[in-house]
């Protein structure tokens, strides 16, 4: 046992000391010896497990991101446990057979559609150069493949204490998006800065390739050795909520015979009884319909920073799946921007504030977030409620209505 725990700390203090070096400036190249050295052998869960004991001691998750392409640099020679004799990939419809699928669109986007017109001298040629604009374009559709690894895969990957894996990914998928959109914004420029233009490019599209690795043979590994078919097939159905990069994509109906004996993210339901309250009454059918009906989106994070509701109206500002049900809050945003809404519910918890606003634009909308505190007649805190709307339409009025509409 002691052993053990000298390894444990023995590795823990090893990841500290690449850390560091790569803070320093020192290159993968240069780190990845001495972290081959040290973890030879061990799985990725084990890895996982040293790095989520870092960040809880208080260590930042930026910082142990940057171990993500040592990570991949000594797994892909390494790495023995992650071929399962029952492959999923190869399973229409179900959700490693999907994010292996999307994989290789964004491969093929890649090596066809974009590197082969990323030169300096075919930059320069105006036909070549819409080619690659379009292949760049294609690449916004990442959007679609990260939001469902951060929102149906991570959850689960958290419920099983997997808890350092999502935070490095998130934030690695963060900087993914970020340089796709200044790639972009470079291309639409078309300013003569094309050495700069090639070398960002190929930056950003070796980042999505190294991402595509830990993926597949890191992530999806660790997520095999604990789901049950039931909560893959939970992933699947909500899987079609976000949507995908590829065509064709199967309903996958598993064999379920073999159920665990208590779900942990399936639907509830209670369509007996009434749910009343001091001013009136529903059924829970009335009750549902009702939340889903309201112009606009609402979400309910209880007073442990567990989320418990949202609604499911037909327009939403933000996508959301049920897996979120049951999670932290702080696990459900991306790690650049957790620290705000760790500081709104602090605020609400505390007494500082009962309320706090943010609008952004995006592409046709104009979104308006409101966070409101929930508390009790005596005023106890109860939880926090999000109100999430398109005000564009609204602001967008003018003068007055008074008769029906047509």
């Amino acid at each position: 046992m002691s052993e053990f725990i000298n390894n444990r700390e023995m590795r823990q203090k090893t990841i500290k000391e690449i850390i560091k070096k790569l803070h320093e400036g020192k290159t993968v190249e240069e780190v990845k010896a001495q972290f081959e050295e040290a973890f030879q052998g061990v799985s990725a869960s084990e890895i996982s497990a040293a790095e989520s004991a870092l960040i809880a001691d208080g260590l930042p998750v930026e910082e142990v991101q940057k171990l993500c392409d040592v990570h991949a640099a000594v797994f892909k020679g390494s790495i023995e446990e992650i071929h399962q004799p029952a492959d999923p990939s190869l399973i229409p419809g179900h959700p490693v057979n999907v994010l292996v699928r999307e994989n290789k669109k964004i491969s093929h986007i890649i090596d066809r559609e974009i590197r082969p017109f990323l030169s300096l001298t075919k930059l320069d040629d105006q036909e070549e150069f819409k080619k690659l604009m379009e292949g760049m374009d294609k690449l916004k559709d990442l959007a679609i493949h990260y939001q469902k690894k951060e929102n149906l895969l991570f959850p689960y990957m958290e419920k099983y204490g997997i808890t350092a894996p999502p935070k490095v990914m998130w934030g690695v998928d963060d900087e993914i998006r970020d340089q796709v959109k200044e790639v972009r914004a470079m291309l639409l420029e078309r300013a003569e800065k094309n050495e700069l233009l090639v070398e960002k490019t190929e930056e950003v599209l070796d980042k999505i390739g190294e991402m595509i690795f830990k993926e597949e043979n890191i992530m999806i590994p660790m997520l095999l050795e604990q789901l049950t078919q039931e909560e893959w097939k939970t992933i699947a159905e909500e899987s079609r909520e976000i949507g995908f990069m590829i065509d064709h994509v199967p309903l996958w109906n598993p064999d379920l015979s073999e159920k665990r004996e208590e779900p942990v993210l399936s639907e509830k339901k209670n369509q007996e009884g009434m749910i009343t309250v001091p001013s009136g009454e529903w059924s829970a059918e009335e009750l549902t319909a009702m939340l889903n009906t309201l112009p606009f989106d609402i979400t309910f994070v209880n007073k442990d920073d567990v989320v418990k509701y949202f609604s499911e109206g037909k327009e939403r500002a933000f996508k959301r799946t049920r897996t979120i049900l049951g999670r932290n809050v702080s696990n459900c945003h991306p790690p650049a921007s957790v620290h705000v809404v760790e500081k709104i519910v602090e605020d609400f918890k505390n007494g500082v504030k009962d309320h706090e606003d943010f609008w952004i634009k995006m592409p046709g909308k104009y979104i308006l977030i409101r966070y409101f505190a929930v508390r009790s007649e005596a005023g106890e805190y109860l939880g926090v409620l999000e109100v999430t709307q398109d005000i564009k339409a609204i602001q967008e009025i003018t003068g007055e209505k008074r008769l029906l509409s047509e």
